[in-house]
């Protein structure tokens, strides 16, 4: 049975997640209405992809008993200054997101839940890559600076990416 601390952090891990996808749809908005397509296609995977982490502490809390609590999702940034700003609030949100998983991999262990813990694996692995991911587009948006050929560029790299739904272990995100 799991212990009533670790429910609560995981449902407020959920709406960490929930509105991880709200932010970055802000984003995507922001991005739309720059004209930069590729960098809102990137946004728009995204958002794909944090539903599914979100969808994945639902169902996990459904899986092991715990009762789903849901909260106001807050309302995140709408306005930005540059693309390089949309890419450090990014960056600085999944870190963000990143310590609050450690955390609930503490309380785990100090729980001695062993299935949370593997359960949370999945979700530490995945944050190493969002933090990359973020921090390698931002390092180019810098590296141009304000140059329109090279935003052009990268508008265009980002324009490839495609969404490929989370295979979390153990859990059924449909």
């Amino acid at each position: 049975m799991q212990k009533e601390n670790m429910i609560q952090a995981i449902n407020g891990q959920l709406n960490k997640e929930l509105f991880s996808g709200y932010l970055y749809l802000a984003m995507q908005a922001y991005f739309s209405s720059q004209n930069l397509d590729g960098f809102a296609t990137y946004f728009r995977v995204q958002v794909q992809e944090e539903r599914d982490h979100a969808l994945g502490f639902f169902n996990y809390l459904n899986k092991i008993g715990g009762k789903i609590t849901l909260i106001e999702i807050a309302k995140p940034q709408n306005d930005f200054s540059s693309p390089q700003e949309v890419f450090e609030v990014a960056l600085n949100h999944e870190q963000f997101v990143t310590q609050s998983i450690y955390s609930l991999m503490d309380i785990a262990r100090e729980n001695k839940d062993h299935t949370t813990e593997i359960f949370l694996q999945w979700y530490i692995t995945e944050q190493t890559e969002e933090e990359e991911n973020m921090g390698r587009v931002l390092k180019k948006l810098k590296l141009i600076k304000e140059d329109g050929a090279g935003l052009f560029m990268i508008d265009n790299e980002l324009s490839q990416r495609v969404y490929t739904p989370a295979v979390i272990p153990g859990i059924t995100l449909l």
